[in-house]
């Protein structure tokens, strides 16, 4: 059919570009490493790029003056606090596999950023801390996962240090998180007395050697359960444990179901030490095997497949000054479908507007090189369109309109001022730029003579890093004034003003507007906002904020 409705010879050229195309789906990784902060989530990124062969000396978050930085951690601030501020995306290639590895913000005070990635990636690495096993901030990212069908392959990290019987940490993954868990290897040994890691698949036992600091690769020798070299560097007791655990599995009779793994009703198990980099070969090549390629997404109840012709993709994350010598502000856009070229020219959603792509950019912390084409999976960076935001789809079929991106309550509120009036041009660009990111929101009084914004995030330590990034990266001082408010409420977006004018509040709560436009109403307390909800039935409040602005 196809030979008809074109001419001789070009029907080969289109079908070996579908071809091509497919081919390049099919080897893409994209996936995020989630967890509680300090389960060693960072360190495993920082030895999954060792190991890949994206770095030849892993870093360490916790270096000294004379030793590197970690890869994935570049801000600043993430330098001198030891912990992940701002997801980062990492690409690099590895045994045929493109790989875009996106590192995430652990602490809940940045949970939103860390929501935002987790609708650009196709499957997750979640890192639980051996000795503590499943902390709160792991359930909830758990949760968000499995609401999206999120494929969730599991690395029990800290082996080295005592940690939890491995049976009892599988029983909490299954009774705490209700997911299937199906350990894919088994440690040998516990804390000091970790040996290395058995595979169930393989049946070959890994003992590993440790390497000071944990920089390069951790030597490893392999053989059979029973292979006179491999035994000899286990106690009797820790071999006859071994051998009953092992046995204990086998007796279950659960074999391994891929078909389960990408539901997100099984995950994957491994075992190993992240700093020793103890089993991340294994965990690397055990996930590259069983996770999935970019899938389908829905759109308005359509289904747009990766192979769909047109280009497509949506932009989840906006990152100012990633270079600090250019001032310039990076949107990441996840790739759906189709075939990104440099210089093409796509339709903006928001705008309805063509645009040109010209500086398109793969990116390896923060570091980056110009990229000429991208397929999905890939996750790149689009530098010098300030019209883009949290949320935009781009695309060469108009038709095709993302609704990916998840927006969340604030539950912190604090004023922002500018100490200094020479400074003020500075002050205002910064932060500007920096409500563009979408992590932080400002919200304006109404009726208010101040015109300083009332700044409102999910957690109080992004007020820290706002002042922070205003300082290094505009030279603008600032002072943090707290708000009597710890609730928000969106007031419907057909209301008009002089109703909201007939509006009676609760001592202490105040009416705002959003970005966008939109009323809302602070409060002091929940207890307030009930009380408000209780009384004015007429006039329905929602927690969620309004994704749409009024004219």
């Amino acid at each position: 059919m196809l030979s008809r409705l074109v001419p001789a010879g070009f029907s080969d050229i289109f079908h070996g570009s579908i071809v091509s195309i497919s081919k390049e789906i099919s080897r893409r990784r994209t996936f995020a490493i989630i967890s509680h902060p300090d389960a060693g989530k960072t360190t495993l990124t920082e030895k999954l790029l060792l190991y890949g062969g994206a770095v030849q000396l892993a870093g360490s978050v916790t270096a000294r003056k004379n030793q590197r930085a970690t890869t994935s951690d570049w801000m600043e601030l993430e330098k001198k606090r030891g912990i992940s501020i701002s997801s980062t995306v990492l690409q690099f290639d590895y045994d045929g596999y493109r790989i875009n590895l996106l590192d995430t913000p652990g602490h809940k005070d940045f949970s939103e950023d860390t929501y935002r990635v987790l609708t650009a990636v196709d499957s997750v690495v979640m890192v639980i801390d051996s000795a503590k096993g499943i902390e709160p901030q792991t359930r909830k990212l758990f949760e968000v996962c499995r609401q999206r069908g999120v494929p969730i392959f599991t690395f029990m990290n800290k082996c080295d240090r005592p940690m939890k019987e491995p049976l009892a940490l599988l029983d909490e993954l299954e009774k705490v998180l209700g997911i299937g868990a199906f350990p894919v290897n088994w440690p040998i040994g516990n804390g000091a007395d970790f040996q290395g890691i058995y595979d169930r698949q393989t049946k070959t036992m890994h003992t590993f050697e440790r390497v000071v600091g944990g920089k390069y690769r951790a030597p490893v020798a392999v053989g059979g359960l029973h292979d006179p070299e491999v035994r000899g560097k286990l106690s009797e007791a820790d071999f006859a444990k071994t051998v009953e655990e092992l046995e204990m599995l086998e007796m279950a009779g659960e074999a391994f179901d891929e078909a389960a793994v990408l539901a997100g009703k099984t995950t994957p198990v491994f075992f190993g030490s992240g700093v020793n980099n103890f089993g991340v070969q294994l965990l690397l090549d055990g996930f590259l095997k069983h996770s999935p390629a970019p899938k389908s997404r829905v759109m308005a109840g359509v289904e747009i497949a990766p192979e769909n012709p047109a280009f497509s993709g949506f932009i989840f994350k906006i990152q100012a000054n990633m270079d600090p010598r250019h001032r310039d502000r990076i949107a990441f856009i996840r790739v759906c479908s189709g075939k990104f070229e440099r210089d093409m020219t796509v339709h903006h959603s928001r705008s309805e507007k063509k645009v040109r792509l010209s500086s398109s950019h793969k990116l390896f912390g923060n570091e980056r090189e110009t990229v000429d084409e991208a397929y999905p999976g890939d996750v790149i960076g689009l530098v010098g369109h300030d019209g883009f935001g949290i949320g935009d789809t781009l695309t060469t079929d108009p038709k095709i309109v993302y609704k990916e991106i998840p927006r969340f309550t604030p539950e912190a509120f604090s004023y922002l001022h500018n100490p200094n009036t020479g400074k003020y041009k500075q002050f205002r660009q910064g932060l500007d730029q920096l409500l563009q990111e979408g992590v932080i929101q400002a919200l304006y009084l109404r009726n208010s003579s101040v015109k300083t914004p009332l700044l409102a995030a999910v957690g109080p330590l992004q007020f820290e890093v706002v002042q922070f990034r205003l300082e290094s990266e505009y030279g603008a001082e600032s002072r943090l004034e707290a708000a009597p408010w710890s609730v928000v409420r969106w007031l419907p977006t057909d209301i008009k003003e002089e109703d909201l004018d007939a509006l009676s509040l609760p001592t202490g709560a105040k009416m705002a507007y959003d970005i966008g436009k939109n009323p809302v109403i602070l409060f002091q307390n929940e207890w307030s906002a009930n009380y408000f909800n209780e009384t004015n039935k007429q006039c329905p409040l929602s927690p969620v904020p309004v994704q749409t602005a009024r004219e």
